[in-house]
């Protein structure tokens, strides 16, 4: 081909490929002005890249020629339109650090001033446009989420599984390696097989996109979007009108091969039978979410294990079939306590138990193959809360990716004994249950059904496939959708050896209540504080108040004692098992005025505390009496006071 021949080009845009023709001598600002033509675009507020990820510019310039850029016939160019207008040079050099700031560039380019608008920009940025790049790039590393310590840590690691040297067919010298005997990817399907690993790892199958000669050049994480992409002029908004560039593609609902958690292990057997003694006082169900910390798990190669060490029970009301989760005001306080202590929120638990036989402590088995597992309404839940708690990753577009939040069922195996399962619902299902487009059936927990269109919604087609009565595949609508679909199992266990965050007592009887237990015996007030901390005279005092749920119950007293903005050094005490940071902080005047509190409520309690009424003469006292600690007014006949619960005071 001769220098003066005409070759193609390929412009690639939002609004789909467009072809011109240009010759090698033409000058990059001459290439700027076709694509403004051929695209019809009446501005140059736009950007061409050589590319994918837009990147590779290619600057215009009336001095530099298409064949020093290194295009030739067929190549493809990406044109990414630019925010703000280029009327003037401050103008067009703004744009073009913004374009190439979000698109982590770092090539400038350089044009002479004109009044008029044209495509060129500046090729050695101003003072001006380097501190505006610096700002752009500080504001796009402080919107890029934190990732967790846990994946931070996997990151370094390859995660090659090694294997020792097979003395019967290995035919080499103690240095070398062949087929028998060398390391294994982490993703290895005969090992995992071996290894009764059902999923790999999070971070496996990200080591398997970017291995190859690609490198995961062509890989991007992006989530299902089940709603119409909104903006598009060439027909009017739905249900008027819709076409091929907004509307979302159609579903085909596939076994996810891999799992952001591999275990869910409680540190001991303890948490869990707290939690159910709930349920064995009162035969009603119980919900409760899951505080501990993510850390590597050794049995699965470059896998994460949840460690939970506290259960926090939110408001709810339940009864032997359902629960009815409520608005919890102290939502965001028990993730700043669990902060502090070094646990944030890692997923939910619910019990479904029904007993068969009270002697034998025998329960149903309810939950099998043949029924369900999960329940749709329970796989909706699901959803909405790892939407909640998202998982955040450096390789999503957005920042987010799936999620590493957990679920776990309490219900009666084969045995008929109390077991645990756990769950995660799949990347689909969370994109499904976000965009408001799965629901659960009346009749049928183990079914789910996917929105039919609306006016106010469209829904794309949800298939999945099954093998019909001959063995072959075939393709269904998802309504109704089995959730079985939806679902990735996550084993929950307790060690062998068990750990402690918080100290673990013998007697359930002596442990401090839990929260939202409205039941005799089980409710938190200061009566029941003070009872706790008659009872653990004996213990340290960093033992004794080493329980998530006293801590909790101490950093929510406000009415008569505030110490929420007292409590650092202690939980941080609590965190590191430090006796002797705790014992300092038990000198401090907030908790001899919390044990000048109760010494006067034990002191009072066999005068006052002992009658529930006392019976005064009318004529002989006044009609209400003031509490002395939060001066709220009482009615004569209360003994204690209402609010604070603490005794009358005779003066």
């Amino acid at each position: 081909m001769s220098k003066t021949s005409k070759f193609v080009l390929r412009i690639q845009s939002a609004d789909g490929t467009k072809r011109i023709e240009t010759e090698p001598s033409s000058t990059t600002k001459t290439l700027y002005e076709l694509v403004r033509e051929v695209c019809g675009f009446n501005h140059y507020e736009f950007a061409l890249f050589r590319e994918r990820n837009f990147t590779k510019e290619v600057v215009s310039s009336g001095s530099q020629e298409v064949k020093d850029v290194g295009l030739k016939h067929g190549d493809i160019l990406y044109l990414r339109l630019v925010e703000g207008p280029s009327t003037s040079k401050a103008a067009e050099r703004s744009a073009s650090v913004n374009s190439l700031a979000s698109s982590h560039s770092s090539t400038f380019s350089n044009a002479s001033f004109s009044r008029e608008a044209t495509p060129s920009t500046s090729s050695k940025p101003s003072t001006s446009a380097a501190a505006a790049a610096a700002a752009a790039a500080a504001t796009e590393s402080s919107t890029i989420p934190q990732e967790d310590a846990v994946d931070l840590e996997l990151y370094k690691q390859d995660g090659r599984i090694k294997r020792d040297r097979d003395e019967k067919l290995c035919r080499h010298n103690s240095n070398g390696r062949c087929v028998h005997c060398s390391a294994l990817e982490p993703w290895d399907e005969n090992y995992l097989k071996e290894q009764k690993i059902k999923h790999f790892s999070f971070h496996s199958y990200l080591k398997k996109l970017t291995s190859g000669a690609a490198r995961g050049k062509f890989v991007a994480l992006e989530d299902l979007n089940c709603k119409i992409k909104s903006g598009c002029r060439d027909h009017p908004p739905w249900p008027k009108g819709i076409c091929s560039k907004c509307q979302p593609s159609a579903i085909t609902l596939n076994r996810q091969p891999y799992r952001h958690v591999d275990n869910v292990m409680f540190e001991n057997t303890g948490i869990v039978e707290r939690f159910l003694n709930y349920w064995r006082t009162t035969g009603h169900q119980r919900i409760g979410f899951l505080f501990g910390k993510y850390e590597i798990h050794p049995d699965v190669p470059l896998g994460i294990r949840a460690r939970v060490a506290a259960i926090y029970e939110p408001p709810q009301e339940s009864n032997r079939d359902s629960i009815r989760l409520l608005d919890d005001p102290h939502d965001a306080d028990v993730d700043e306590l669990a902060r502090q202590l070094g646990l944030q929120r890692v997923g939910w638990i619910f019990t479904d138990l029904l007993s068969e036989n009270l002697a034998s402590g025998t329960v149903k088995h309810v939950r099998n193959i043949k029924t369900h597992f999960l329940t749709a309404q329970e796989c909706i839940l699901a959803g909405h809360l790892q939407n909640k708690y998202p998982n955040r990753c450096k390789d999503s577009s957005n920042g987010y990716f799936g999620s590493k939040f957990v679920t776990v069922c309490v219900t009666g195996d084969e045995k008929k004994q109390v077991h645990m399962e756990g769950y995660a619902v799949s990347a689909q299902c969370m994109a499904l249950v976000r965009d408001n487009c799965l629901i659960p059936t009346k009749d049928a927990p183990e079914l789910g059904y996917i929105r039919e269109s609306s006016d106010k919604q469209y829904v794309p087609d949800v298939y999945y496939k099954e093998k019909d009565v001959y063995g072959n595949e075939v393709q269904r609508l998802g309504r109704p959708l089995p959730v079985e679909y939806l679902l990735v199992d996550v084993p929950a266990s307790t060690p062998l050896v068990p750990l402690y965050t918080f100290l673990e007592r013998k007697d359930a009887k002596q442990y401090f209540p839990v929260e939202n237990r409205m039941i005799d015996g089980h409710i938190q007030d200061f009566a029941a504080l003070a009872n706790y901390l008659a009872k653990s005279r004996s213990l340290p005092f960093l033992d004794a108040v080493s329980d998530f749920h006293l801590l909790f119950y101490l950093y929510r007293m406000e009415d008569m004692l505030p110490m929420k903005s007292q409590l650092g050094p202690l939980l941080e005490a609590v965190r590191d098992k430090d006796k002797a940071k705790a014992n300092e902080w038990k000198t401090r005047e907030v908790w001899k005025t919390l044990e000048e509190l109760i010494e006067a409520s034990s002191n009072h309690d066999d005068s006052s505390m002992s009658n529930d009424v006392e019976f005064v003469p009318s004529g002989d006292a006044e009609q209400n009496w003031i509490c002395t600690f939060c001066t709220f007014i009482n009615s004569r006949e209360l003994p204690a006071c209402e609010i604070c619960n603490l005794p009358r005071s005779r003066q």
